[in-house]
């Protein structure tokens, strides 16, 4: 046994996993799942694009930083 799954323990480990789980418990965790995935690709789009206006103009990266005290190491706190 190199390690693969054919379809006969996929279908074997399905069974067992509906028996301990349960129909319903098993579609939660899906749709959890889900959208987590979801949220992830979501976060990862919105750290790509540049910060807006409510009138739909971009920000520019340097007024993000305006008022944000940056302590750099060696400082004196």
């Amino acid at each position: 046994m190199g390690g693969r799954f054919g379809p006969f323990e996929i279908i074997l480990i399905l069974v067992v996993a509906l028996l301990f789980f349960g129909g319903g418990k098993i579609a939660d965790i899906g749709k959890g799942l889900g959208q987590g995935i979801r949220n992830f690709k979501k976060g990862l789009r919105d750290e790509d694009e540049p910060e807006k206006l409510p009138d739909g103009t971009a920000v520019p990266p340097e007024k993000l930083t305006e008022g944000v005290s940056v302590k750099k190491e060696g400082d004196a706190a």
